[in-house]
């Protein structure tokens, strides 16, 4: 399936619409993610020194536009209905036809919109997109081992643990390992959550 640039997918869930960045949202997601900073870069790879200028944002509504046109990848800010207010984003990207069909999902939210359930609804809402109109069949995630948070949001919303992955990503400024959780359309596996 391929979308063309009118069709591109908008995600409505009950409090939140997930949509493709846009050049006018530069502001208010600079804002979020400098105010959010602290919160964020435990997580994180490091900061670019341009990661919050306008050409940084636009290149990335450029690729965000390219890669859902062709399919590669779907990068969603999360925008509460109510408001307008732009909360964090989601991107699902690595996406791959062929036999794997799979798809890695990365996610942020803004400190002052955490453990509000906001997240929990982008996930499902795209899961639910990814299987059932994208087409594929596996979505992996990976995080830190001490982000708890994060562990027990991908158990709540059907992803199960798969195992351990050294040294996957440089995060403040060091080589991290990650627990890696995968979410399959047609599961059969037991609960596997980690110890």
């Amino acid at each position: 399936m391929r979308f063309r640039k009118n069709k591109i997918p908008v995600l409505n869930t009950q409090r939140l619409r997930l949509r493709l960045p846009e050049t006018g949202d530069h502001s208010k997601w600079s804002q979020l993610r400098l105010e959010s900073r602290a919160f964020l870069e435990p997580w994180e790879p490091a900061w670019a020194d341009n990661h919050l200028t306008r050409d940084a944002f636009f290149s990335r509504v450029e690729w965000a536009e390219s890669a859902a046109i062709q399919l590669t990848g779907l990068s969603f800010l999360l925008e509460r209905r109510e408001d307008n207010e732009i909360l964090g984003a989601i991107t699902l990207d690595q996406i791959e036809f062929g036999p794997s069909k799979s798809g890695k999902v990365g996610y942020w939210m803004g400190a002052r919109f955490t453990r509000q359930g906001y997240m929990k609804e982008a996930i499902q809402s795209l899961v639910h997109h990814a299987f059932t109109t994208v087409g594929i069949s596996r979505i992996e995630a990976a995080c830190v081992p001490d982000n708890n948070p994060s562990r027990r949001l991908l158990e709540n919303v059907g992803f199960k643990y798969e195992g351990v992955a050294q040294s996957y990503l440089e995060v403040a400024g060091r080589w991290r390992t990650h627990v890696l959780y995968a979410n399959l359309r047609h599961d059969r596996r037991g609960r596997t959550d980690a110890d």
